[in-house]
């Protein structure tokens, strides 16, 4: 995810001598350095130290452990910090950076490494307007943003586009098996089912049409594509598909208790 921020960033016309980052892997940062023209370093001290924005593009097991070795650097920057680590919370960030440090935590997704992801972010009362401009150009680098209200709304957020290609990678393998079950050869299958689902989320967004309206516009009475939308309402896809983002959403505030 580090690495496709940063290559939207320069795609979008930041300059790379704007840019560091730092990595304890040093075949890490060499993969970085063949990739993008900017500076890599091997601690975040020396990464961070003239830094106005730290990206923390970590796992959240050592958040806690790369939190105190920019803190220094936070407080004499009066730098804002974008998390997006998943369960780890403002005031666990803020325990270690200092009340007065300005957060946003984001929740993107994986298809920012293809410059099309949809990022939730949410912003402490320390993030001032300059700053929350600053953090929502970054993540429109690699996709949309939408901001919310409250932290515990980025668990909705991690249920429904955190998670999200998951379900749509599922849904497209249970087509894929479907139609090789009634006769197609899995490769003809696969085609179709990716093109399916590219050309439907294009439709979507590019035509000003509400999703219902989009379904009915492909069923026609008593044809074919009624009797599947029908059988999957019988089946209670719609109170399956809101079971399993609510058990997703569960996790995610598990996760941020057990993460402290």
């Amino acid at each position: 995810m580090a690495s496709s921020i940063i290559g939207g960033l320069l795609e979008s016309g930041h300059p790379a001598q704007s840019i560091s980052a730092a990595d304890p892997f040093p075949a890490s940062l060499e993969r970085l350095r063949e990739t993008a023209p900017i500076r890599v370093c091997a601690d975040n001290p020396s990464a961070v130290a003239d830094a106005d924005v730290i990206i923390m593009a970590v796992k959240p097991q050592v958040m806690a452990e790369a939190t105190d070795s920019i803190a220094a650097a936070v407080k004499a920057n009066a730098a804002l910090v974008i998390s997006i680590a998943a369960g780890v919370t403002m005031d666990s960030m803020a325990a270690r950076l200092g009340a007065a440090a300005a957060i946003v935590r984001c929740m993107p997704n994986t298809p920012a490494l293809l410059g099309c992801g949809a990022s939730g972010l949410f912003a402490n009362s320390k993030v001032s307007a300059q700053q929350r401009e600053h953090a929502q150009s970054i993540m429109e680098a690699v996709g949309i943003t939408c901001w919310v209200n409250s932290e515990q709304e980025l668990d909705a957020i991690t249920a429904l586009s955190g998670s999200g290609p998951a379900y749509f990678f599922l849904f497209m393998e249970a087509m894929i098996d479907a139609g090789c079950q009634l006769g197609l050869d899995r490769d003809t299958a696969t085609t179709l089912a990716m093109q399916t689902g590219l050309g439907s989320a294009r439709m979507a967004l590019e035509n000003n049409i509400d999703l219902a309206e989009l379904r009915r516009r492909v069923t026609s009475p008593g044809g074919t594509t009624e009797r599947a939308v029908e059988q999957f309402e019988r089946d209670g896809l719609r109170q399956l598909v809101n079971n399993a983002m609510e058990a997703a959403a569960k996790r995610a505030a598990e996760m941020a208790r057990e993460m402290g």
